[in-house]
């Protein structure tokens, strides 16, 4: 039986940016008091091919198929999912491919282990 769209009040954002944006998605974060947020660095490969690497001093050089990212998850409520995406596109959106992706899953369920909660009070 499908789950009624109106019982969808979270949302789980991926964030992925170039490791340098870390913090400027962190501060964006602090900002809207999202709680806490978990992030790793990812290889993967998009629509840009990689610019050419040299590999020493010859004339070698090599165009590496993948590339460094960091990958942000965070989950908010629904409300402020859309704000924090916006934000996001307007802090960090430069129009370019290469640049990162922001990917948008509905939560059903969530639990904090220390409290107990559950739902956006998890949060």
């Amino acid at each position: 039986m499908p789950i009624p769209l109106d019982w969808l009040k979270m949302k789980r954002l991926d964030i992925i940016v170039p490791h340098q944006n870390l913090v400027a998605v962190n501060k964006l974060l602090h900002k809207h008091t999202v709680g806490g947020m978990s992030f790793y660095d990812i290889k993967g490969r998009g629509r840009v091919k990689q610019e050419p690497v040299s590999v020493g001093s010859g004339s070698t050089r090599y165009a590496p198929e993948f590339g460094y990212s960091t990958k942000i998850e965070v989950v908010v409520s629904d409300a402020m999912a859309k704000v924090i995406v916006n934000d996001v596109l307007k802090v960090l959106g430069t129009g370019s491919f290469s640049f990162g992706k922001i990917f948008v899953y509905d939560v059903t369920e969530a639990y904090d282990l220390e409290t107990k909660e559950e739902g956006e009070s998890a949060l």
